[in-house]
């Protein structure tokens, strides 16, 4: 049982690491019923919806609608098209009618004055590099909802969301980097109660219920330096390497050979952007052997080079 459980924090501890926001766009809203918002499908991006005062409904195709009241938390991991309402069945306007221009780094607000009961929230699309979702973050489910008492547990993310939500918010240098990072924190701290849920309960994640899959991922995000190849991988868990391909790509949704890729052009990233470790030692330490194959691979990934992603690192900061 606890080699069990230390290979399911280590795999779920996956879905933090690599979790840095680009940019952010945060609005307020100021509804009273009755109200319905459409939101569209984000490429890229998790959206974030807080729950001040009142209540509102969110609902998706597919999908039973949830209600949210004063205090709650739901977080879209991945964008999914999604609309919030005072009703579930309500039909509403597209968010793009009512906030239609929303580019990471800035602010709105909606406003909809009805007869009946007011909502207030603080919602958020949360830009992140796509390069960095992992497999696993993508296989989350479309929603992910913290009731008000889960979000009192978690003191840090109470108080990060009221700050972040409070209509005199502080204003000055830096506020652009501070309000991002305050919402990378929201969205780790929000994740961390899910992370919890799903070690004591594996099932509640469809691929932490295959033991080769879990397994080769947990293998993937601690031992990416290893000379793996989808043969190998396949055979240390006792899958052949159809089997295991065909499992992988089903539960995780992309190819082990790219999932691999993308676990090593994260860590060889990392390196570059935060370390002075020489660019010449990267690649072994990703688990390449030949320099110039890192090099095409790591062109092929972010679009540049290993050298010219150095450089931007370093202006940047």
């Amino acid at each position: 049982m606890d080699t069990v459980r230390t290979e399911n924090d280590d795999l779920l501890s996956e879905l933090l690491q690599p979790l840095r926001l680009t940019g952010v766009f945060d609005s307020r809203w100021h509804v009273s019923a009755p109200w319905a918002i459409e939101g569209d499908a984000e490429q890229s991006c998790a959206v974030l919806h807080y729950i001040v005062e009142g209540g509102c409904w969110i609902t998706a195709e597919g999908h039973a609608p949830q209600e949210l009241r004063a205090g709650d938390l739901a977080v879209f991991p991945t964008g999914t098209a999604h609309r919030l309402s005072d009703q579930p069945d309500r039909q509403g306007v597209p968010l793009k009618a009512v906030l239609p221009e929303r580019q990471p780094g800035t602010s709105g607000e909606i406003r909809i004055d009805g007869s009946g009961p007011r909502s207030r929230l603080l919602c958020a699309g949360l830009h992140y590099d796509a390069s960095a979702a992992t497999g696993l973050y993508k296989a989350l489910p479309w929603a992910l909802v913290l009731d008000g008492s889960q979000v009192g547990r978690e003191p840090l993310l109470r108080d990060t969301l009221r700050l972040l939500a409070a209509p005199d918010r502080p204003v000055g240098p830096g506020d652009r980097l501070i309000t991002l990072r305050a919402f990378e924190m929201a969205l780790v701290l929000a994740l961390r109660p899910l992370l919890r849920e799903f070690a004591e309960n594996p099932a509640s994640l469809p691929v932490l219920r295959h033991p080769g899959v879990s397994r080769a991922l947990v293998m993937i995000a601690t031992r990416f330096a290893e000379p793996w190849t989808i043969e190998s991988l396949a055979r240390e868990v006792g899958m052949s390497r159809s089997a295991f391909t065909a499992a992988f790509r089903e539960l995780v949704g992309e190819a082990p050979a790219r999932h691999l890729t993308g676990r090593r052009m994260q860590e060889a990233a990392r390196l570059l952007g935060e370390t002075s470790l020489p660019q010449s030692a990267v690649p072994q330490r990703v688990g390449y052997q030949s320099a110039v194959g890192f090099h095409l691979a790591f062109r092929k990934w972010f679009g540049v080079t290993p050298g010219e992603y150095r450089a931007g690192a370093v202006s940047a900061a």
